[in-house]
């Protein structure tokens, strides 16, 4: 295969994104036979043209409130580990968030973790909309086609989502004392099978179910649509960004996940 031949761009979105903007999504290895599909809806961290800098300093777009430091780069690296597929999401979650509905107050923050985003103070319904239609729709209708595509042929599917939170908010006291969490709502089937898996490979993480937060229906996107809404299973990942900040530790939990990943496909054929 030559290089790049496994990788797709989205094409540009009328309206709020333009010449020299970034495509909303990015799939790679979309032709992938894995039942694994992989999404990163904080991988990156690119402002439309349009909107300029949002009123956001450099230094604060280099902290976890415009992007999840990391994650991307152990999406791809799991992704590679997998051959799955995976989608990701280009612009930065102060500009949407690809894991809010767009009702969801914080979908587009006017404050995040202390930080005044002057961008997207008293936006009206028709700009929160543009956001959504140029960047948070098509990123979530690649996720359904790669899904029903799979399910369509009769494959399973296993939706992993790939995210990093910070060890402590500005906004409140007190560390984040865990290396991974285990994230779900509903059905914990995928995340109760990773947990057995981190027991297995790394008993020395300090991994949880639903920390650093919870998934509902209100505050988050992947999972309670194209998880719970599609009855397929699905966990999100969130690791500490400190130990995903450098590519010894991306590389480091890529092979860890992608051997609890495999365990699970291998219990599930059995």
């Amino acid at each position: 295969m030559a290089a790049g031949a496994n990788h797709r761009d989205a094409s540009q979105s009328d309206g709020l994104l333009g010449t020299g903007d970034p495509a909303p999504f990015e799939v790679v290895n979309p032709d992938s036979s894995s039942p694994v599909v992989l999404t990163c809806e904080h991988a990156g961290r690119k402002i439309p043209r349009a909107l300029g800098d949002l009123g956001v300093a450099d230094t604060e777009m280099d902290r976890h409130i415009a992007y999840d430091i990391g994650a991307a780069q152990v999406a791809r690296r799991l992704n590679t580990a997998l051959n799955a597929v995976l989608i990701l999401q280009s612009f930065s979650r102060l500009v949407i968030d690809c894991n809010r509905p767009v009702e969801a107050p914080d979908s587009v923050p006017e404050i995040s973790d202390g930080t005044r985003i002057p961008g997207n103070s008293g936006l009206d319904a028709t700009a929160r909309q543009s956001r959504f239609d140029a960047i948070h729709r098509p990123f979530h209708q690649e996720i359904s086609r790669q899904i029903e595509t799979r399910t369509a042929a009769g494959r399973e599917v296993l939706l992993v989502a790939v995210h990093s939170f910070t060890p402590q908010l500005r906004s409140r006291d007190g560390p984040r004392p865990w290396h991974i969490g285990l994230l779900y709502n509903r059905s914990d089937e995928l995340a109760e099978q990773f947990m057995q898996g981190l027991n297995r490979h790394d008993a020395t993480l300090h991994a949880a179910f639903n920390e650093p937060y919870r998934i509902d229906d209100r505050s988050d996107y992947t999972i309670p649509v194209h998880g719970e809404g599609r009855g397929i299973p699905h966990v999100l990942l969130e690791i500490r960004n400190d130990l995903i900040a450098e590519a010894v530790g991306q590389n480091y939990f890529a092979r860890l996940f992608a051997a609890i990943i495999g365990d699970a496909i291998k219990e599930r054929t059995v």
